[in-house]
């Protein structure tokens, strides 16, 4: 893009090479790095709304319009400025899954009433919490979680999240699996089914939600397997009397290797049409990593280029801490250089700096040298990094900036 070569497969309009300078929303990479240190997030806040409106534009042409609403998982990133705008665009509420996201998203200008809460394992403190906020939609995990809501709110309306036993990921991942063959710990299997609807009508609760979220990252290969999982949802739905919503979580995904393909959102929106086109329900649909992950980078400073056996090692100044995806889930980042210095290219191991094996960004990367290069960047850094992000070995400072 801009330098007379072929576009390389994650290039795009906001994000390319022009006269060999990597460029980012309008920003010259390396000026960002040099400007704000690394390791540093950089998030484009046109890329998240682009995101969000393409969503929006899939579900209206599929004659969904005013039949759904998009809430961003909160946990994909936290990000108070990127939250702020969120709200100001007026085109999605809030998943959240602890007390704290719900703090954070009211101060944020979110209203208790834009945010639905879907979490399990909640303790007494929790619950409490919670219960302050009027307007704030709970969608409980288990059969406990319905009796103590019960019990502090009695008479009002609540969803809740079902197990289908199914689940799906970007490649099989089982890592990145919330159902399957192996019992979880998320949601009301259809053995315990008419005991949650029986202790809801215990405590004059209306089930007026079905939700489940069954797994992350699916892209088109696997649109036919997610639409026998929501068939798999209607037992649920037709059990319940007075189902207003259904929400079909989030794991919209995004490419992180060449080899993938991407979303096609005219087939995904067409099977929320099929099934539940004539339900007259509204849906609700949570993606974090489809409206943050392709909108950021993570900007890295460059250690050391050393060759050990046949391997070499280009040293990085941030670890597997501050964005764990590569080494908890096995979802690759792939490194960018900043500047296409050099056609010569070699294969680097892109370490960081934790004092750990798993400590390796990307194995064999492809790049040109990188000898006297001072910035490196990772694609795909705007969705569950910072916000997983942990001080291990102390190396956990980093900064963040939102591009608008």
């Amino acid at each position: 893009m801009g330098n007379g070569k072929a576009p390389l497969w994650w290039e795009r309009e906001d994000l390319g090479y022009q006269q060999d300078e990597l460029v980012f929303a309008g920003h010259s990479v390396s000026r960002l790095a040099a400007q704000f240190g690394t390791p540093s997030f950089v998030y484009s806040l046109d890329r998240v709304r682009a995101n969000l409106e393409r969503l929006h534009q899939s579900l209206n042409e599929v004659g969904l319009a005013d039949r759904f609403s998009i809430l961003f998982a909160m946990k994909a990133n936290r990000f108070a400025p990127l939250l702020a705008n969120l709200k100001q665009t007026g085109l999605c509420g809030i998943d959240a899954c602890s007390p704290a996201e719900v703090e954070l998203a009211v101060s944020c200008g979110f209203a208790p009433a834009d945010i639905s809460f879907t979490a399990g394992s909640l303790s007494e403190l929790d619950f409490s919490t919670l219960a302050r906020y009027d307007g704030l939609f709970f969608d409980c995990d288990s059969i406990h979680a319905i009796r103590r809501w019960g019990e502090l709110k009695p008479g009002s309306e609540i969803g809740i999240r079902v197990n289908p036993g199914m689940g799906i990921s970007r490649e099989a991942n089982e890592k990145l699996q919330y159902a399957g063959s192996t019992v979880t710990k998320f949601g009301v299997y259809r053995e315990q089914f008419d005991e949650a609807l029986a202790v809801a009508a215990e405590h004059d609760l209306t089930v007026t939600k079905i939700h489940f979220h069954t797994g992350c990252g699916y892209l088109t290969p696997q649109l036919t397997y997610w639409e026998s999982i929501l068939e798999a949802c209607q037992w649920f739905i037709s059990r319940c009397d007075n189902l207003s919503r259904v929400n079909v979580g989030g794991g919209l995904g995004v490419p992180h290797l060449e080899s993938d393909q991407p979303l096609d959102l005219n087939r995904w929106a067409a099977v929320l049409k099929r099934q539940f086109g004539d339900s007259g329900l509204h849906i609700e649909i949570e993606p974090g990593d489809y409206l943050l992950k392709d909108a950021g980078l993570l900007l890295l400073g460059i250690t050391y280029l050393e060759t050990k056996k046949d391997t070499t090692f280009l040293g990085v100044d941030a670890g597997f801490n501050i964005a764990p995806e590569p080494a908890y889930y096995d979802l690759p980042f792939l490194p960018v250089p900043l500047v296409l210095a050099n056609e010569e290219s070699r294969q680097y191991h892109v370490a960081g700096n934790i004092n750990e094996a798993l400590d390796i960004w990307y194995e064999d990367a492809v790049l040109p040298d990188m000898t006297g290069q001072k910035y490196l960047a990772l694609i795909n850094g705007g969705a569950y990094s910072s916000s997983m992000a942990s001080n291990h070995c102390m190396r956990g400072p980093f900064k963040e900036f939102l591009l608008v």
